[in-house]
């Protein structure tokens, strides 16, 4: 029996999306050969690839804005220094809002300034920084739009006079946004787009070029854009199953259809969370993200009784991360409705049982 995959990533998935990414593993494109198998200078694969990126753009409503999308390899861990590498002369600003944030900005250390604008860990980053101003003489601006170990996200974006870089690696296509605000965005395929390996980059090709410092050929964006994200061989299996993915979503609707049910969810959860007396939310209510919800069950006697019950209903991956404990719930896109009633019911349960 499929279970319940509440997983902060590698992530849940389309069932339709496995079913058609296990074939192209047997045999991609009626070829006789598996995708796995085939020259990534092939036709085949590089159709896959230029419909990736152009579907992406598409979602996004960034097509025909100057904006080129790449899919490449090292997740979002090596675009923290790749965009410091590519973006940062002198000076940048960036909101400290968790664990990828403060990541990012150690290693942006390494090429200039980093001017920290607003830091949410005074409280263990349950919340994020409001009223801070972004420094006009800064190369750009850099956030992570939604926290996955904490359960928080940015709601509002501000108005910065340089360009705004984002990692939306936990919560990209999966609400409607003016990505036309942002210069660069990526995000890690394993939360909403695919499996782990590949990850998606768009960038405004206008904000290259500025730096004065030599840039390897590998991390330097201008190569990929070049080689239209072929530079070096990519991860294949990643790519096309990341452009399954996003096939489902437009068939869906695209994202605003998807945000609709993901509010669906989210309220669901916190409804629970806030009128059931053993479980407590942990990010606070007005920057609760709709990808990941935290809490804590209040009485740690009956924690074993919980898990018990979470195992025998088919729920997976709910526990939290060590920098917080408790539970998570990652109802990322393609998790159902029904995924979230079912755990919502074994906390019910709990309840009744208390």
């Amino acid at each position: 029996m499929k279970k319940h995959n509440f997983s902060a990533g590698p992530c849940v998935l389309p069932q339709e999306v496995f079913q058609q990414a296990s074939q192209a593993i047997l045999d991609f494109n009626g070829l006789g050969l598996s995708l796995i198998e085939i020259s990534h200078r092939s036709k085949d694969f590089v159709d896959v690839m230029e419909e990736a990126r152009e579907l992406s753009l598409e979602l996004m409503d960034l097509q025909g804005k100057g904006y080129k999308a790449l899919f490449l390899q090292g997740g979002a861990s090596t675009q923290f220094l790749m965009a410091a590498y590519n973006l940062l002369e002198n000076k940048a600003a960036y909101l400290n809002t968790g664990t990828w944030s403060d990541k990012a900005i150690k290693e942006a250390k390494l090429f200039g300034e980093v001017v920290e604008v607003a830091s949410s860990k005074d409280k263990n980053y349950n919340y994020i920084p409001k009223g801070y101003s972004v420094p006009k003489d800064v190369d750009y601006f850099h956030m992570t739009t939604n926290n996955t170990i904490f359960g928080t996200q940015v709601k509002q974006f501000p108005d910065v006079d340089c360009p705004m870089v984002a990692d939306m690696s936990s919560d990209i296509f999966s609400r409607m946004l003016d990505f036309s605000k942002f210069d660069l965005i990526y995000a890690g395929a394993q939360k909403n787009m695919g499996p782990a390996g590949t990850t998606l980059v768009v960038i405004d090709e206008e904000i290259l070029g500025k730096v004065t410092r030599k840039i390897p050929s590998m991390l330097d964006y201008a190569t990929h854009i070049s080689k239209g994200s072929m530079f070096n061989t990519p991860p294949v299996f990643a790519v096309y199953t990341s452009l399954l993915t996003l096939r489902w979503l437009k068939k869906l609707g695209g994202v605003e259809a998807i945000e609709e049910e993901n509010e669906k969810k989210a309220k669901l959860i916190y409804s629970e969370i806030d009128i059931n007396p053993l479980f407590k939310g942990f990010a606070e209510i007005e920057d609760r993200s709709n990808m990941n919800a935290t809490f804590n069950i209040v009485e740690d006697n009956l924690k074993e009784t919980f898990d018990t019950m979470l195992k025998e209903a088919g729920i997976n991956g709910l526990n939290g991360h060590r920098s917080v404990g408790g539970y998570r719930a990652s109802m990322y896109n393609a998790l159902s409705l029904k995924s979230v009633g079912t755990l919502v019911d074994v906390m019910s349960e709990l309840e009744r049982k208390a």
